[in-house]
């Protein structure tokens, strides 16, 4: 198998559409704005505002508010600016001033595909009471939703600035971002980026865009390959050094078992860390990172999950230093499954920390070719090794500029003598205006054990294969295989099941309608796949069933859809308090959900699913409401609850879990988040508060206080104390530039 597929490989190359020059629009060069966000200057009234467009509700039709943008720059800085008229001046949604929230309000943002390479870019946010956000955009802003996807990076901060003033006309704005913080080509003293910029009116649901993209395909207003090419001349690299020490002291207090058994005891610990994170310009467009004694406090913590597949869970990163531009180590092998995932180093199977002693990491572009290289040394404690982490990924473009080939090699090197090598080689190739091809292969390699037992390398390999249409107007397709052998196991990644060969054939049908029709768009969609276990060549896992969703014009969401499944269990499966015995399992599912725009500032969500399971019977409600209730206090609940019953033998198990999240500012400077979680099957009650002190960017304090309380010590467990384990840390991050 693995030979034939190596020479597939090799023999296949797709027919490529070149892609047809872009037209180019020259940003203007300025001197001597005043940074205020008043937007008078007689530079600005010398550059003629970018021509917008709805892209919703109704695509294509001219703004109902007048608005200007304007983009311009000079030595230093990238300059943005909007003047966002309004005719209900009091109808301006500002409803959050905590960093990186847009919490349904009015902004203005900017996206820019810094290295022109149709995938990748940086998104720069400002809400109209001047709070920030920024994100990262990897992958052309496809596969998945943004809560689910790995081609959104909310996570990533970078140095940048903005000014907001309000008057009774409107609300007015100027942003200005160092070339420092974008990595950029220069090309005979030019410089080519994508742009795109976008207004958001929040209480009319309106979104205006430039270019004229159009809701032609998910997420179009974020995909770097629909921006328009700009052009800017003279702008020289600037190398910057960013030296972020920090020191944290605190607390931490455990819960274990005393030497009786019978009862527990406080295990303290007092933290006393120092250390350092280093990022300094190689180049234009390579930075690289330097961290020591590495430290994550103030990470948000890990959503509470119930596992009801056989699948494992995964969980997105969330730790800054793995942020920028992580989409350039992304090696995805089908599914959630990928080569590299980053939560493996410094992080237990549980999530709780390992220390990192230090390590290095550099991402850009060198010539050609996309770069990630990345090297993480972790201490030992307790049962666990100390190991060396490293990733070096490849890339570049050919043929047109969407299509790439490259290739990754990971490395987890324990000092117990335990190793494992893994590589793959992969390629993106467009082959039409909306049509794809994706596929790559990969293998991993375990040395034998400290106990000398050998490793069976058989099978070690993993082979993706997909060809899809990009496009949500009118017809759309996905095809895809992939072989996963049984001793696939790369050290570094994220793998759901081995052994098995899968095929998956999707179709699906969406019309947008003009203005005014009722509904903004529907879609049709019909969906299958299959696993078949290599060893027996049975089916192991199969699903079919189409769905439906469509858009009204208050951008509300509805879908329904049905699913009939078929599952093989050859071992017990244990979900939550009951267990799946050995069998053939076939069973129909119905669901049905209703989302409210994101803008309202009173909004849910619901979710139903309803049919059987297994032998069984399972019912599931999800409610995800959320209240902006001022710019000082945000709410947001996310609720689901589960019943199953397997009648026939007597078992079945209800589990709820509870995610509340309450966000406080009390300016743009400080701003508490509070995350509490309640999971009646971990039969434990949990909260994550951060207080955060932001003097400016890259100088922070954060008190991050954790609490873990049993909720079975008297039900089901008898002697365990209330209270799991707590602490309290405090941290100051102090970044000098140079």
């Amino acid at each position: 198998m693995q030979t034939t597929v190596l020479r597939f490989l090799i023999i296949i190359i797709p027919f490529t559409i070149l892609a047809q020059p872009d037209s180019v629009l020259p940003i203007q060069k300025i001197e001597g704005i005043n940074f205020d966000g008043v937007v008078d200057e007689v530079q600005w009234e010398s550059i003629a505002p970018v021509p917008l467009v709805q892209y919703s509700p109704n695509a294509g039709a001219p703004p109902t508010e007048e608005t200007e943008i304007r983009f311009a720059y000079d030595d230093k800085y990238f300059y943005g600016s909007i003047r966002a008229f309004d005719s209900d001046p009091d109808g301006i949604r500002g409803n959050s001033l905590y960093r990186d929230r847009l919490a349904g309000s009015d902004h203005f943002e900017i996206l820019l595909d810094c290295y022109n390479d149709n995938e990748s870019a940086f998104i720069f946010n400002t809400i109209s009471t001047g709070v920030r956000t920024d994100a990262a955009i990897a992958n052309d802003a496809t596969g998945g939703t943004i809560s689910s996807s790995a081609w959104f990076n909310g996570s990533f901060n970078t140095f940048w600035d903005n000014k907001v003033t309000r008057d009774e006309k409107g609300w007015y704005a100027e942003v200005r971002i160092p070339w420092s913080s974008l990595r950029f080509q220069n090309v005979g003293g030019n410089v080519v980026m994508g742009l795109s910029v976008q207004r958001k009116i929040a209480r009319k649901l309106e979104r205006l865009v430039f270019p004229n993209i159009g809701p032609i395909q998910d997420w179009a207003f974020l995909k770097p390959s629909l921006a328009q090419k700009i052009l800017i001349k003279g702008v020289q690299p600037t190398k910057t050094v960013y030296i972020s020490p920090f020191v944290l002291g605190g607390l931490s207090r455990v819960n274990t078992p005393n030497s009786t058994g019978l009862g527990h005891e406080w295990n303290n610990e007092v933290q006393r860390e120092i250390g350092a994170d280093v990022k300094f310009s190689i180049t234009n467009n390579l930075t690289a990172d330097f961290t020591i004694n590495t430290d994550f406090a103030q990470a948000e913590a890990d959503d509470q999950q119930v596992n009801l597949s056989r699948f494992s869970l995964f969980f997105p990163e969330k730790r800054q230093f793995f942020q920028e531009r992580s989409g350039v180590f992304e090696f995805r092998t089908g599914g959630l499954s990928r080569l590299f995932f980053s939560r493996r180093i410094g992080l237990d199977k549980d999530g709780s920390p390992i220390p990192i002693i230090g390590g290095a990491r550099m991402v850009g572009r060198i010539g050609t070719w996309d770069i990630g290289a990345l090297s993480m040394q972790t201490r030992g404690i307790d049962q666990i090794k100390s190991e060396n982490f490293g990733v070096l990924r490849l890339k570049r473009r050919v043929f047109n500029n969407q299509s790439t080939i490259g290739g990754i090699f990971t490395s987890r090197l324990g000092n117990n003598g335990k190793s494992n090598i893994s590589y793959g080689i992969d390629g993106l190739f467009r082959i039409g205006v909306d049509d794809f091809i994706t596929m790559n292969w990969a293998q991993s390699f375990d040395d034998p054990n400290p106990e000398g037992m050998g490793i069976d390398h058989s099978g070690n390999g993993r082979f993706t294969f997909e060809v899809n249409r990009r496009r949500r107007n009118r017809f759309g397709y996905n095809f895809g295989f992939i072989y996963s052998g049984r001793n696939f196991n790369p050290g570094i990644g994220f793998v759901d099941r081995s052994n098995f060969k899968f095929g998956t054939a999707n179709a699906s049908y969406t019309r947008i309608y003009p203005e005014g029709h009722r509904w903004i768009w529907q879609s049709i969609d019909f969906n299958s796949l299959i696993y078949i276990d290599n060893d027996s060549n049975e089916i192991q896992t199969a699903e079919i069933g189409p769905a439906w969703s469509f858009s009204n014009r208050t951008q509300d969401i509805t879908s329904i859809g049905f699913k009939w499944n078929y599952e093989r269990l050859e071992a017990p499966l244990q979900i939550s308090s009951a267990s799946i015995p050995i069998g053939a399992y076939h069973f129909g599912r119905f669901s049905a959900s209703y989302h409210m725009a994101g803008e309202k500032i009173v909004r849910t969500g619901i979710k139903l699913e309803s049919g059987s399971f297994y032998d069984g019977w399972l019912n599931t409600l999800t409610l995800t409401p959320s209240w902006f209730v001022s710019k000082h206090l945000e709410l947001g609940l996310q609720y689901s609850y589960n019943h199953a019953n397997f009648g026939d033998r007597d078992d079945s198990f209800n589990v709820h879990i509870a995610r509340l999240r309450i966000g406080t500012a009390l300016n743009r400077q400080v701003s508490t988040n509070a995350f509490v979680q309640y999971s009646s099957d971990a039969d434990l009650f949990s909260a994550n508060i951060r207080f955060r002190c932001n003097f400016r960017e890259g100088n922070d304090l954060w008190i991050v206080l954790n609490e873990g309380i049993n909720t079975n010590r008297f039900s089901r467990t008898p002697n365990l104390p209330r209270v799991n384990a707590e602490s309290i840390l405090v941290k100051y991050i102090h970044t000098f530039i140079k």
